[in-house]
């Protein structure tokens, strides 16, 4: 994969699902199925938006069999490191993102039936 321009970082926080799904991965590693349900978006468009975010260089995809884990990439410059740092501390007091919050305490992983894994 090429490097990712300023650009193509600058767009992918541009979009209120990106931003959201970068919000919540601040506190860690989750499957999709978690994304999906917590930002309560249909699976292909979540996937659409990761996608989106993998391509330019701000998360990282982990397969464990069937199931689809996302990460934060590292930053590797400083200007991806001021991107991180204004998604920890610029959206403090967006609600949407304080309601995911919330809803990102229950794992759908951990919950009984569990989810779909990704095909």
């Amino acid at each position: 994969m090429s490097k990712p321009t300023v650009n193509l970082m600058f767009r992918a926080f541009s979009d209120r699902t990106r931003l959201r799904n970068l919000h919540l991965l601040l506190t860690g590693e989750l499957c999709v199925c978690d994304l999906v349900s917590i930002i309560q978006v249909p699976q292909p468009t979540a996937s659409r938006h990761l996608a989106y975010l993998r391509k330019a260089g701000l998360i990282q995809k982990r397969r464990q069999g069937l199931w689809a884990y996302y990460k934060l990439t590292p930053p590797a410059s400083p200007f991806h490191r001021s991107l991180i740092k204004c998604l920890k501390e610029c959206f403090r007091d967006v609600p949407e993102l304080a309601t995911d919050a919330k809803r990102a305490l229950r794992s759908c992983c951990d919950s009984v039936p569990p989810c779909k894994p990704m095909r």
